[in-house]
């Protein structure tokens, strides 16, 4: 049962035990104090959650690439959670959510470790780099140089009969319900918060040669994005975790807006980040949406 209807559930239980009082005589309560909000912060994920080339950069492990200023640390600090961990890690799969994941400069030990019975919040953003996400992008931009206006990245992917892209995106889908479930029986009081992916192109012509992908294969990759949305949305849904949508609410700063605009850097980054992944001011938004959606469903007492 997903977490928001659980907590309607109880607020009609107590709405029905504030009535059972005052037919019995007893009075109730004029108004219960806001919840506390979550104390016990764990951050899983991959580079979209590490913050890769945002300063400041952390050295624990230092391959990690793991940011000061990333989503997790400006939500921690909006809430007011002392209680941090960050476990992100540039490269990560579902796999490194049990297993150790290799880097240049040491090992990352499995994130579900950072898991406790105590945890109560747990925001975890992953499959980009189960499905090659960037590698699907740079893919797109080498086949580019031969048909800048067609799709000829689409019409290499479905080649077959059908879409290796597309297919890759549907067989996640799995992989993250173990993870979501992972995460309920290592920590089964936690509020888990799936936060997904900053738009990276426009819906339809894009900026070549900017960011350089064919015209007409901007569409194309858009649309891959809002397939792998979609089957996050639905794991969400189906595991008991509230899917923070990063990408419906990011339209107008993808990565072919001006550099004062954009939360997704481009191939040549304008601002201190990783090609292709979130800046600084993507991760305060995608760090704002986080909190407002905990503030909607009820699990964050309000912040000043």
């Amino acid at each position: 049962m997903p977490v928001f209807r659980r907590a309607l559930l109880t607020t009609a239980g107590l709405a029905a035990t504030a009535a059972a009082l005052s037919l019995a005589g007893i009075p109730a309560s004029a108004g219960a104090e806001p919840a506390e909000g979550p104390q016990h912060y764990v951050a899983l994920g991959d580079s979209y959650a590490a913050g890769p080339g945002i300063k400041e950069q952390r050295a624990d492990p230092r391959g990690c690439q793991r940011s000061t200023n990333n989503y997790p640390a400006r939500l921690a600090e909006m809430l007011n959670i002392s209680d941090y961990t960050d476990v992100t890690c540039s490269g990560a799969t579902t796999g490194n959510m049990t297993a150790s994941q290799s880097l240049p400069q040491g090992t990352n030990p499995p994130q579900f470790s950072a898991l406790r019975e105590d945890t109560d919040l747990v925001t975890v953003t992953i499959t980009g780099n189960d499905i090659g996400f960037v590698d699907i992008v740079e893919n797109c931009t080498r086949v580019s140089i031969r048909d800048p206006w067609g799709n000829p990245c689409e019409r290499q992917a479905k080649a077959s009969g059908t879409d290796v892209y597309a297919d890759r995106i549907e067989a996640v889908g799995p992989k993250l319900a173990q993870v979501l479930e992972g995460i309920h029986q290592r920590s089964p009081h936690a509020t888990v918060l799936l936060v997904g992916y900053l738009r990276i192109l426009p819906p339809s012509i894009g900026c070549y040669p900017t960011f350089p992908v064919s015209r007409g294969d901007v569409p194309y990759l858009d649309g891959l994005q809002q397939q792998l949305t979609a089957v996050l949305d639905t794991q969400a849904f189906r595991h008991d975790a509230i899917l923070v949508d990063a990408y419906a609410r990011s339209q107008g700063h993808d990565a072919c807006q001006p550099p004062r605009d954009r939360w997704v850097e481009g191939v040549l980054p304008a601002s201190p980040a990783a090609p292709v992944h979130p800046n600084a001011a993507g991760m305060e938004a995608v760090a704002g949406f986080a909190r407002d959606t905990l503030s909607r469903h009820h699990v964050a007492a309000p912040v000043s």
